[in-house]
């Protein structure tokens, strides 16, 4: 017997939610092809605890930054806006000349990305490795100890993006939401920080998003009709299925260390075998001299597990495209034009001197799937990343012409 398909169980909860078409709203700046210019405002330095406060300047002066040449390359290759990801910290932490003084670079910023031709969502995210400006002191919920400073915050932002040219310029008040898919306390955030930003900017793009980090559910399982006093107003969701493949390698995720080890898991799924893929963990652990056998035992164990349900669902083209449905069928219900759903970040680590983690022909493949499924939905997207290890550019700021091919832009060749 065939289970019943995604789409219908969300068509089904839905429709007992009592779904309604939104209203006729103001329509938002158009988006199509963008991409994510971090570290630009982020990678900050602070000082270590019971200090709270940073070092100025406050961002890390080795980050990579994009040149202008940089820029205008992004709009000659096809791209048509970029995400300018903030970390909002040192412009809460700051007060007077310097918090002018960032503000100021954050608008000759604005004007740089403006100029080369690209419109710009500024979007604002907290640093969870940071100790005291993180997501849950900024916005876990409306009640959390620094809200009102964050909310202040997002209505000068919104007033600095209010002066540049309004069909170019998006506001983004959060990234990834804390919260728990659906949860009322991420509805009410949500909905203070819209109000500071609307009275800042009336006719201002928004960008509205689900809780649980943006997923696909944290998105379905929101009621836009509740935000329609907002407009003009995009949503967002942020795509990264399966984790399996476009996080294999990655060192941060102390929460499930075992992804440190993965690599060579192929995209397709029937690109390769389990056993050519554990070969090639086992490895990577053997050389690896800093952790404990126990410890490679434990990963291993989880590894084979999870790779053994991967091989076996041989995801591709298809799978992407059914976890990429929900959003469809949400957006259908509720009236939400497909222009107005902005896929907010795609990517996956790769294999460079920093990682060891997907090979270069699986990634390309693995991001051409997930571009081309959202451009069959009609959603914009937004890649991630410009720089570092999910980078379109290299350190020397060289396009990789396997990701230019891949996200279907212009070849400078």
């Amino acid at each position: 017997m065939v289970g019943p398909s995604r789409r219908s169980l969300l068509v089904g909860a839905l429709a007992a939610a009592g779904a309604r078409p939104v209203r006729a709203t103001p329509a938002p700046i158009a988006l199509r092809r963008g991409i994510a210019l971090w570290p630009w405002f982020s990678l900050t330095t602070e000082y270590p605890p019971p200090r709270t406060d940073y070092a100025w300047p406050p961002f890390q002066a080795g980050r990579p930054i994009p040149t202008p040449r940089d820029l205008g390359q992004l709009a000659d290759l096809g791209f048509d806006f970029v995400r300018l990801p903030l970390d909002p910290g040192p412009f809460v932490a700051f007060t007077g000349t310097r918090r002018t003084e960032l503000f100021d670079a954050l608008s000759a910023a604005i004007d740089a990305i403006l100029a080369a031709g690209l419109r710009v969502v500024v979007n604002v995210q907290a640093n969870a490795a940071t100790h005291h400006y993180t997501p849950d002191a900024f916005y876990g919920s409306d009640r959390a100890p620094l809200f009102s400073a964050y909310r202040d915050l997002v209505g000068a932002l919104a007033r600095l993006c209010a002066r540049k040219d309004a069909g170019q310029v998006a506001l983004e008040p959060v990234n990834e939401p804390p919260q728990a898919c659906g949860a009322l306390a991420w509805n009410r955030v949500q909905n203070r920080l819209l109000e500071a930003a609307r009275a800042a900017a009336p006719a201002l793009t928004l960008v509205a998003t689900g809780s649980c980090g943006s997923l696909v559910a944290g998105l379905t399982a929101l009621d836009p009709g509740t935000l329609a006093r907002f407009s003009p107003l995009l949503f967002t969701f942020h795509f990264y299925e399966p984790y399996l493949f476009s996080h294999q390698g990655a060192t941060w995720l102390t929460e499930e260390p075992f992804y440190r080890w993965l690599t060579a898991v192929p995209w397709p799924g029937t690109r390769g075998t389990l056993r050519e893929t554990l070969a090639a963990i086992e490895a990577r652990m053997d050389a690896d001299r800093t952790v404990t056998q126990a410890e490679k035992a434990r990963d291993r164990a989880v590894i084979e597990a999870k790779l053994r349900d991967y091989f076996e669902a041989a995801p591709g083209p298809a799978y992407i495209a059914d976890a990429m449905a929900p959003v469809s069928t949400w957006a259908d219900l509720y009236g939400i034009a497909p222009g107005h759903v902005l896929m907010g970040e795609f990517g996956a680590l790769r294999t460079d001197a920093r990682f060891t983690a997907s090979r270069a022909p699986d990634r390309a493949a693995y991001i051409r799937d997930v571009r081309m499924a959202a451009e069959t939905n009609g959603f914009a997207w937004s890649f991630w990343n410009l720089f570092d290890g999910l980078g379109f550019m290299d350190d020397a700021h060289v396009a990789d012409p396997a990701l230019v091919a891949a996200l279907g832009l212009r070849s400078r060749s």
